[in-house]
């Protein structure tokens, strides 16, 4: 793996896992602005826990060595979370500056994900070669 590749993927995650830290510590306490930006999209405020366990939790697993599988279910999990908020900001006529966030931290998530190292990769093997 190039140099650039891993400056890439280390600038990428870091942001990536600060921006789901901060909005993942938003939710769980469960700030005003928070609560009523839910309610606009018309989404229970008991998905504010939720969605701050599931954010800190993928954290964890991106940051942590190993666990390639887990890894793939995390930035699943990133890449649903961005995608939905996206579409639920757009859905209520929102202002480009309330998607915007959302629309870096999708980009931050695939930008980690397609330059993460070999090592933090599944390991597949074609059925039909072995």
């Amino acid at each position: 793996m190039s140099k650039t590749r891993k400056y890439i993927y280390w600038i990428a995650t870091i942001w990536l896992a600060l921006g789901m830290l901060s909005s993942a510590v938003v939710q769980l306490l469960r700030m005003k602005e928070e609560v009523d930006s839910m309610d606009r999209l018309g989404y229970p405020v008991y998905l504010l826990t939720m969605l701050g366990v599931c954010k800190i939790l993928g954290i964890a697993v991106l940051l942590l060595p190993k666990l390639p599988l887990l890894k793939e279910w995390a930035y699943a999990g990133f890449a649903f979370i961005m995608t939905g908020a996206v579409f639920s900001h757009i859905a209520s006529g929102d202002a480009f500056s309330e998607i915007f966030p959302a629309i870096l931290l999708l980009i931050l998530t695939i930008t980690s994900w397609y330059f993460r190292p070999p090592d933090r990769k599944i390991k597949t093997v074609d059925p039909l070669l072995a």
